[in-house]
């Protein structure tokens, strides 16, 4: 292991062998920029490896024996919030997603994904950018479109603004504030001022959670 000290710091979580050796080689001998601290195999060796390595990004497998994927991402969130997860997936976990970004995750990743994708993956996630897949968001909104959208008591879900739901709707689109300020023409201050308005309602305090619920409810549109 070669580390820079610009490099991005990355650990891997994930019960298969062959997807841990996968992306380090892609990390490792592809990766510019990138160092692999380490790996684990679940949730809880994963705590002991980011307490030790205090990484920048940790690729996070969300179905593993022992602590899942999602009780690791919660501790992670409450012990180190500092620290970026990216959950790894496949397309069949669009339920175990959204929970994943209640618990803190930032995004996610397919883990077929090739090498491009994976390193801005990994850079949005150390930006503290939001990191979600235009196909799978659209596929997400598509299955949860007709379903009924609980809303919780006393909540002001229902009262986001107009403007408010546009700037939900391009954090769902993994656009940044910078984005976002430039194509509804207003300022990055105002932006924030509508995120922290936003993050208020829905009772969240991250772009993800925001976004998690934001679909949840029934506020975003396909």
């Amino acid at each position: 292991m070669n580390e820079k000290q610009d490099d991005i710091r990355v650990v891997v979580v994930d019960d298969h062998l062959v997807v841990r050796e996968g992306l380090r080689m892609m990390l490792e001998i592809v990766g510019e920029g990138f160092t692999l601290l380490g790996d684990a195999a679940d949730g809880a060796s994963a705590l002991h490896v980011i307490e030790e390595l205090q990484p920048d990004v940790v690729l996070m497998d969300l179905r593993m024996p022992g602590m899942d994927g999602l009780e690791a991402i919660t501790q992670i969130r409450e012990r180190w919030p500092h620290i970026a997860v990216v959950i790894l997936t496949t397309y069949n976990e669009d339920d175990l997603m959204l929970r994943g970004l209640q618990a803190g995750a930032c995004g996610y990743l397919l883990k077929d994904t090739d090498s491009e994708t994976l390193f801005h993956a990994i850079r949005a996630a150390a930006r503290g950018d939001m990191l979600l897949q235009p196909a799978i968001m659209a596929r997400i909104l598509a299955r949860t479109a007709d379903a009924p959208h609980p809303t919780r008591s006393g909540s002001q879900a229902d009262e986001l603004t107009e403007r408010e739901r546009e700037v939900l709707q391009a954090v769902a689109r993994g656009e940044r504030s910078k984005e976002i300020a430039f194509r509804l023409g207003i300022s990055l201050r105002t932006v924030g001022t509508h995120l922290t308005s936003i993050y208020a309602k829905l009772g969240v305090d991250s772009r993800a959670s925001a976004v998690a619920v934001g679909i949840e409810r029934g506020l975003l549109s396909r």
